[in-house]
């Protein structure tokens, strides 16, 4: 059986991931008002003013020293980060049927640096689990008739560099997470994430001597509704559920969530953007959902037996 804290760390990654799947299509609705790096500055300052309000009103207390925020950066410094930094600026090179197949790859890159890091152990049926969800996702991918480019390594390299700097946030939260309260490390990606878009998007605007739009977005009423969702939910509520997640569950398993966030995008487009569901969408699905369930229950008979 599994114990309370840990349905609710399941019943966390799950919340998670249906809030993740949802954001794409609100990502495409903002893009259409202003840039990728301008999407993600105000994603994260719309965060950190949300976050910082209960804070200054008394109602959330942060308990970070300087020392704290040394030991917290490193993980805040990948994700958000260098992840969502790395993956705009893949994807300006790389299409994103190329980046939905690297970061589908994910939950293997975690399960390789937990094994050795962490020194979590799984089964051969459990990653035999991952291999069948990330297998799902490349397979449904492939069918699309996603398009390899080979030439694009410079987009391939760095969409590769974004799923890694996920998974070392995977790896980097476990013990971080119980270490530190959650609302702390929660508050410190986010004001992490915030400075870090602010000054490239400002420093793009800059260069491009557009300054003076850097707010026009917000004169669109469907930018401010999905930059409201970007940055409160998936932003955000997301951090703390994927920390929660973190502290009460291996982080090779936590990864696989990110697989189920790519089935619920392709179930969002169906309900809300009219696209068509076909039958290799099923099979994947199928496949992503029995890898997940391969990697969260094999394997617990043979632990308790140690």
């Amino acid at each position: 059986m599994i114990d309370s804290s840990q349905k609710k760390a399941y019943l966390a990654a799950i919340l998670y991931a249906f809030i993740i799947g949802f954001s794409f299509v609100f990502v495409k609705l903002a893009l259409t008002a202003t840039d990728p790096m301008s999407t993600l500055a105000h994603r994260f300052t719309i965060s950190i003013v949300i976050a910082t309000i209960p804070v200054i009103f008394g109602w959330v207390k942060l308990n970070i020293t300087p020392k704290d925020i040394v030991r917290i950066l490193p993980l805040a410094l990948f994700y958000p980060a260098m992840f969502f930094a790395f993956q705009a600026f893949g994807l300006v090179y790389a299409s994103s049927s190329e980046a939905g197949i690297i970061q589908a790859a994910v939950p293997i890159f975690t399960m390789l640096l937990a094994s050795y890091f962490l020194k979590e152990r799984s089964s051969l049926w459990q990653k035999l689990s991952v291999a069948l969800s990330v297998a799902g996702v490349i397979y449904i991918f492939v069918m699309n008739g996603v398009a390899i480019d080979a030439s694009n390594v410079k987009g391939t390299v760095l969409i590769l560099l974004s799923a890694l700097a996920s998974a070392g946030y995977n790896v980097m939260a476990r013990p971080m997470t119980r270490r530190f309260k959650l609302i702390d490390i929660t508050y410190m990606m986010t004001l992490v994430g915030f400075l870090t878009f602010n000054v490239m998007s400002l420093v793009n605007h800059g260069l491009n001597g557009t300054v003076s739009l850097y707010f026009a977005p917000f004169t669109d009423t469907t930018f401010i509704i999905s930059i409201l969702y970007l940055g409160v939910l998936s932003s955000l509520v997301t951090s703390f559920l994927s920390n929660y997640a973190l502290s009460h569950m291996e982080a090779s398993k936590m990864s696989v969530f990110g697989n189920f966030a790519t089935l619920i995008t392709m179930i969002a487009g169906v309900l809300v953007l009219d696209e068509q569901l076909k039958y290799f969408h099923l099979i994947g699905a199928c496949m992503i959902i029995l890898g997940i369930l391969g990697t969260a229950f094999l394997g617990k008979r043979k632990a308790r037996a140690h």
